[in-house]
């Protein structure tokens, strides 16, 4: 139970993308990682463990001593689905004071309702410094309407409308109040900052409920952030443990940030955050252009995110012959119209790579008249030219605000991470 313990510590500890990557570089740096900084003229890449650090992403690597002929990719994404501050976010309605969120990616509006909400992101101040900021404490709450005011709800199903009725209340409009000037005050307070510096902010919403293990004999994992967490926090621990593999071989890691908004942005997998990043490694080792460009065709990335666990309320949702169980093992996830990176070649390689370290696996593909969702996988399979399979452990209530995943799952997508990263 030790790696769901440890993935229960590293949820509670990135309550937003900006903290799940400060988490993820303190770990590294606790294992000997060093960082280079994007804007420095050189890298002086002797053999040895870096990493590189911005907003929410981080991509972090191990040089061997041999000669670069190719790369073995870890991706996941530090985001999740969440309700986020409007840049004028304080105001009063109704004798309440309220705040003007955004929903970010999508969401279970619902599940965000009557929750004990904290807040977590960072402020920018007028020197264009980021200080992160946490206030974990019950501030606010999404209120849902009695029933005696909506006596339909449980028969004809609740209906929100997110400008409408997912504004949290955060206290009481008392005479004298301001409540931009209150609210600034509160984030400056918690990050530490005079309110008069603050210049922005990037600040999410999030449950305070721990993440704890579940059950009649703890094998479920009950958790905000699972999607993609979970696979976040697998690969790192691979990572820590990829002391060894091929001398020819660069392990790399890269958490990004913005993929359930579709990962177009500076730091997401469909920015060039990753293709310079590799393109730089293999630069500072010597290789030619055209032998920068046969490494990554040599190349393979393993797109880990969280999959559709078959639902036991709900299993006619599934496809019948395609239902992975919570406690199966990691699933390999496949979709012809290319909504997944998987390939028969990469999805061929997973399993002689999963055979070799005695890991099931489980396969996914919705049903056809359902829609499927998307990962980092065909982004990075088309920026980069990389062969990719897209593979993760399964999950209920993805996209809520808590989730539940199985204890013994986890351990097998690290072992078959960590294969992959030493092979």
């Amino acid at each position: 139970m030790h790696a769901a313990r440890d993935l229960c510590a590293f949820v509670d500890a990135s309550p937003s993308p900006w903290h799940a990557a400060y988490t993820l570089a303190d770990r590294l740096v606790s294992k000997g990682f060093r960082r280079l900084e994007l804007d420095a003229p050189e890298w002086d890449l002797a053999p040895g463990s870096w990493y590189v650090h911005r907003n929410g992403t981080v991509i972090a690597w191990r040089l061997r001593e041999g000669p670069l002929r190719r790369f073995a990719v870890v991706g996941a994404h530090t985001d999740s689905p969440n309700l986020r501050l409007k840049p004028r976010a304080a105001y009063t309605s109704e004798g309440c004071l309220q705040l003007g969120v955004e929903v970010y990616g999508g969401a279970l509006w619902n599940s965000w309702l009557d929750r004990d909400l904290g807040l977590a992101g960072v402020v920018f101040t007028e020197d264009g410094k980021a200080h992160p900021l946490r206030v974990h404490r019950p501030i606010a709450r999404v209120s849902q309407l009695a029933i005696h005011l909506d006596r339909s709800v449980n028969t004809d199903g609740l209906k929100l409308n997110p400008q409408l009725h997912l504004s949290p209340t955060w206290g009481l409009a008392r005479p004298g109040i301001d409540a931009a000037e209150a609210l600034f005050g509160l984030l400056a307070d918690a990050a530490g900052v005079d309110p008069k510096a603050v210049r922005s902010h990037d600040v999410s919403l999030y449950d305070l409920t721990p993440s704890t293990l579940g059950g009649m004999d703890e094998s479920l994992i009950f958790a905000p952030r699972l999607d993609n967490l979970a696979c976040s926090h697998a690969g790192l621990v691979a990572m820590e443990a990829a002391e060894v593999g091929r001398d020819d071989t660069c392990a790399v890691l890269a958490c990004f940030d913005h993929e359930e908004v579709g990962s177009s942005s500076l730091d997401g997998a469909d920015g060039t955050l990753l293709s310079v990043v590799l393109e730089r490694i293999a630069a500072e080792r010597g290789l030619t252009r055209s032998a920068w460009h046969a490494s990554v065709a040599s190349s393979l990335m393993l797109s880990a995110d969280m999959a559709h666990a078959a639902h036991p309320n709900y299993g006619d949702k599934h496809e019948p012959r395609h239902k992975p169980l919570l406690g199966g093992g990691p699933v390999l996830k496949t979709n012809y119209n290319l909504r997944y990176g998987s390939s028969a070649s990469t999805a061929a390689a997973l399993r002689v790579l999963a055979a070799s370290v005695g890991v099931t696996l489980q396969d996914f593909v919705t049903r056809t008249d359902i829609g499927c969702g998307s990962t980092i996988g065909p982004i990075c399979a088309s920026r980069l030219g990389m062969p990719v399979v897209d593979l993760g452990d399964p999950m209920l209530s993805m996209h809520s605000a808590r989730e539940c995943a199985a204890a013994d799952d986890h351990p097998r997508l690290i072992a078959l991470l960590n294969a992959h990263l030493t092979v």
